[in-house]
C-alpha cells in the first residue's frame, strides 16, 4: 500500500479480478477512486503515477470527482473518467464486508466459532454498524458502540429487577434478554477487530480502530463456578431425585440428566443428541459421535455411579431402541440447551440449597449451568487420580489450559476431600433420596443404597 501526501494506492480483489484504487483526502473529506483491473492494463506503478497526478490536482484545487456512470472530471486538461474503470466507488458497508468475512470463515475455523461470530454480528455488531462504511468506523465509533452495549446491559438488568424482563421475541415464552458482562461485550469487540483486520489487509482502511485495551471494558477474571466436593454433588443429585418423585412435576429424568452432566462431562448439545446406541452399559462406555469437532468425537469411560444410574434410567424408559433419544422431552422430541438450563437444572438448585443447609453445608455457587457441571467432571477425574492428558481426551479438549487449571485447583484441596469424591463416583449403586430409602418415594433399581 503506497502513500503520497494524504493519499494511498489500494490493491483490491474484485470478483472479476485484481485491480487498483486510490484513497485520498480533499478538503478533509475522504475520497475513493477506482482505477481498473490488471487485465485492463493497470499495474501498481501505473496506479502510483496516477496517485501523484491526482494529488497534484487536489493541491491546485482543480480535482473534481467523476460522477458514477462515467461523468468526467477535469484534471491536467484531460478526462480521468476515460481511464479504464475509473469511477468514485463507495467502500463496502460493514454489513457487506462482514457478511463476506463470515462466509469465508466457514470451513476455516471450528463450526462453534462461526456460530459465535454469527451471533455477535447478528445481535450486536450489525445493529450498530450495519450501514456504516468501513472507513467511517474510527476509534470514537468503537467507543460509542462499547458505551451503547453497557447502556443496553443496564436496561436489561433493570427490567429483570422490576419483574418485566426484556425478551428476544413476543410472548412470555420468548427467551429473556440477560445483561451482558464486560467480558461478553469485549468478545463482540474482538469479532469487530477481526473483521476490520481483514478490511485493513484488503486496503479498505488504513488502521484498525478496534485494536487495543483502551477499546475494551475492564473485566474481572470470571470466578470458577463448578462443584469440587462430594457434599454439593450429592445434594444436587438428591434434589433432582426429590423433584423426580414429586407427582406435581411431570419430568422424571432430572436425576439421570444431571448425573450424566456431572459424571460424563457432556456438552449440552451432546447430551440432547445422545441415543441409546451411543451407550454400552455392558462395557461401561459412552460414545460421543455427533460432536462438531474432531476432538469432541470421543469415547468416555463410564464411572461406576453413572453406569448404575443409566442402567436404572434405561429400565424405566419406554423408548430404548438404538436410535431412541436417551433424554427426550415429554413429547418425545429432542431437548435444547435452554430446556436443560431452565427446566432441568434451575428448579433443582433451590432444593439442593435447602438440603445443604439442613446438612450444615454452604449453598451451591451462583452461576451454576449445565456447562459448569461439565467443568465439575474435570474436577472429579482429577480427584480420582486421572492424568491431565486423559482428562483432556475425556472432555474432548484440545487446549490444555483449562485441564491444567482444574488439576491445580483440585490438587489444592485437602486429601480427605479428594478421597470423598473418589468414594462417591466409585459406588456401583446410587440411591438419591434424602437420607432413607423411602424419603424420596422413588427407587432407582434393585439393590441400590444411600450415599451420605
Amino acid at each position: 500500500m503506497s502513500r503520497s501526501r494524504n493519499g494511498q494506492v489500494i490493491e483490491r480483489r474484485w470478483k472479476s479480478g485484481r485491480g487498483y484504487a486510490l484513497r485520498f483526502l480533499v478538503d478533509g473529506r475522504r475520497q475513493y477512486l477506482t482505477l481498473g483491473l490488471e487485465h485492463d492494463g493497470w499495474t501498481r506503478a501505473r496506479a502510483e503515477e496516477e496517485l501523484l497526478n491526482v494529488m497534484a490536482d487536489v493541491r491546485r484545487g482543480i480535482w473534481i470527482p467523476p460522477a458514477r456512470g462515467g461523468a468526467s472530471s477535469a484534471a491536467n486538461g484531460k478526462d480521468r473518467s476515460a481511464e479504464p474503470g475509473a469511477e468514485v466507488a463507495a467502500l463496502p458497508t460493514f454489513h457487506e464486508f462482514a457478511t463476506d468475512w463470515l462466509a469465508r470463515r466457514e470451513g476455516e475455523v471450528a463450526p462453534r466459532t462461526v456460530e459465535y461470530e454469527r451471533w455477535a454480528l447478528t445481535h450486536h455488531l450489525l445493529p450498530h454498524f450495519a450501514h456504516t462504511l468501513l472507513d467511517a468506523i474510527d476509534i470514537a465509533t468503537v467507543d460509542d458502540y462499547r458505551r451503547a452495549k453497557v447502556a443496553e446491559s443496564d436496561r436489561r438488568r433493570t427490567a429483570i429487577e422490576v419483574g418485566r424482563p426484556l425478551r428476544a421475541g413476543r410472548g412470555r415464552s420468548a427467551p429473556t434478554l440477560r445483561p451482558l458482562s464486560p467480558g461478553s461485550i469485549n468478545k463482540t469487540i474482538d469479532v469487530l477487530q477481526a473483521v476490520l483486520a481483514l478490511a485493513r489487509e484488503y486496503g479498505h482502511i488504513a488502521d484498525n480502530p478496534a485494536t487495543g485495551r483502551r477499546r475494551r471494558l475492564k473485566a474481572s477474571k470470571p470466578r470458577p463456578v463448578h462443584l469440587d466436593a462430594a457434599e454439593p454433588i450429592q445434594a444436587l443429585l438428591d434434589a433432582a431425585a426429590t423433584l423426580d418423585a414429586d407427582t406435581r412435576h411431570r419430568m422424571r429424568d432430572r436425576h439421570a440428566i444431571i448425573a450424566t452432566l456431572l459424571f460424563a462431562g457432556l456438552r449440552a448439545h451432546e447430551l440432547c443428541q445422545l441415543r441409546w446406541r451411543d451407550i454400552d452399559l455392558t462395557n461401561a462406555r459412552l460414545q460421543v459421535s455427533r460432536s462438531k469437532t474432531d476432538a469432541g468425537r470421543r469415547t468416555i469411560e463410564l464411572l461406576p455411579i453413572l453406569r448404575a444410574t443409566l442402567t436404572a434410567h434405561k429400565r424405566r424408559s419406554r423408548a430404548t431402541d438404538p436410535d431412541d433419544l436417551v433424554f427426550p422431552t415429554g413429547t418425545g422430541g429432542q431437548r435444547e440447551k435452554d430446556n436443560l438450563r431452565n427446566r432441568v437444572l434451575q428448579p433443582t438448585i433451590p432444593v439442593a440449597d435447602r438440603l445443604l443447609a439442613e446438612r450444615d453445608h454452604p449453598p451451591l455457587p451462583r452461576g451454576l449451568t449445565p456447562h459448569k457441571l461439565r467443568h465439575t467432571y474435570a474436577s472429579i477425574l482429577v480427584a480420582c487420580g486421572t492424568d491431565p492428558a486423559t482428562v483432556m481426551a475425556q472432555l474432548g479438549h484440545t487446549d490444555p489450559h483449562f485441564t491444567l487449571r482444574a488439576y491445580a485447583h483440585v490438587m489444592r484441596r485437602v486429601p480427605a476431600e479428594r478421597a470423598r469424591l473418589d468414594v462417591l463416583v466409585a459406588r456401583r449403586s446410587q440411591h438419591t433420596g434424602m437420607g432413607t430409602s423411602g424419603s424420596s418415594g422413588q427407587s432407582y433399581g434393585e439393590g441400590e443404597s444411600t450415599i451420605g
